[in-house]
């Protein structure tokens, strides 16, 4: 790995996942945040006076962050030389203005690694969760080609609430127990709306069941993961069928998801099951990419477990946490599922596919 960290860049940057960006990559081995982003009204501001009252993280504004002046982030010419790459976190009120923005950034050379909705469902832009789909990013030049990009692409990232379940289906898969059905549930993070984020009347001593657009996303975007580059982009995987509910609950961090899977042949036993999580391993781990966990999935045999105050954070907040797989009245099994949502689910799993882009060649 190289000895000089490449310079990145954060494009809405003073917004709850820009901050996580910024207290992820603290100490990054290999990324350095050089440049910020955001909206004209916090630009030309030092980050620290920008993001103000707004700082959430647990650590104070890194010092090598807070006297940054932010860049308005659509005033390209401003962009130093030096950065590679940027991680998006903008979250326009207009899902097109975003897309729009990363493929300028593209266009002008520079990989845009998004955490954004905006582009997860263009056809040639990859939705990369790196241990089930990282040949995925093979339709880079795909996209460059389609759209006559030299240098830059835009990747990104899936919704955060799909993460606690489709990696342990995913492993199912690849050992041969092809999955017909699923019913899940989420029980999903107030974090995950953002800041301000869910009135605190609409969820002390409440549960909130809808939230815009959740149920659709979760319902879509495991097929475009577990489908196949195609000519022109990623033909979807249509041989499961994903009904979802998605509620709001009032649990800080931590998304978790009650699963029903029904087979479509083979039924595994349990103890197969819980095998094959506990053995899995994918690419990051054979790579140890930094933020890949050791262990991507991890199975707890206590009945009353997981639980997102204890174990959102199982390895680094990288890794999928299980319990309670047992047999299901109507379908076959029935599993609870936990993963940390503002890390693997937003800008912890976005660095991970920068680490998986930088050691294929995509990041110089």
């Amino acid at each position: 790995m190289p000895s000089e960290k490449i310079k990145i860049g954060i494009l809405g940057a003073t917004g709850m996942v820009g901050q996580n960006y910024i207290k992820l990559l603290k100490e990054h081995p290999w990324f350095e945040i050089a440049d910020v982003a955001a909206s004209p009204r916090s630009a030309s501001k030092p980050y620290e006076e920008a993001v103000k009252e707004k700082w959430q993280m647990s650590i104070e504004i890194p010092k090598e962050v807070k006297d940054l002046i932010v860049r308005d982030v659509q005033d390209f010419d401003s962009l130093k030389s030096n950065i590679s790459f940027v991680f998006s976190a903008m979250d326009l009120p207009q899902k097109e203005d975003t897309k729009i923005i990363e493929f300028k950034y593209a266009k002008k050379g520079i990989p845009v690694i998004s955490n954004s909705s905006a582009n997860r469902w263009t056809a040639d832009v990859p939705m990369i969760i790196p241990e089930i789909n990282h040949n995925h990013i093979e339709i880079i030049p795909i996209q460059q080609k389609n759209r006559g990009i030299s240098k830059g692409f835009v990747v990104v990232k899936p919704n955060c609430s799909i993460q606690s379940y489709i990696t342990p289906i995913y492993a199912l898969e690849v050992n041969g127990f092809k999955v017909e059905k699923l019913i899940v549930t989420t029980l999903q993070a107030v974090s995950g709306a953002g800041y301000p984020g869910v009135s605190s009347l609409d969820m002390v001593d409440n549960i909130v069941p809808y939230i815009g657009g959740e149920e659709e996303k979760s319902e879509k975007e495991p097929l475009k993961v577990l489908g196949k580059i195609g000519e022109k982009g990623i033909n979807s995987n249509d041989s499961i069928q994903i009904s979802a509910n998605c509620t709001r609950v009032p649990v800080t961090d931590g998304h978790t998801a009650c699963v029903n899977v029904k087979f479509k042949n083979k039924i595994p036993t349990k103890e197969q099951i819980i095998k094959i999580w506990k053995e899995f391993k994918s690419l990051p781990q054979e790579l140890e990419l930094p933020f890949a966990p050791k262990q991507p999935i991890i199975y707890l045999e206590n009945s009353n477990r997981p639980q997102p105050r204890k174990d959102r954070d199982n390895d680094k907040g990288m890794a999928v946490t299980i319990g309670r797989l047992r047999k299901d009245n109507v379908f076959d099994y029935k599993f609870v599922a936990l993963s940390h949502n503002t890390i693997r689910g937003a800008a912890g799993g976005a660095i991970l596919n920068a680490e998986l882009l930088k050691v294929k060649g995509f990041l110089k």
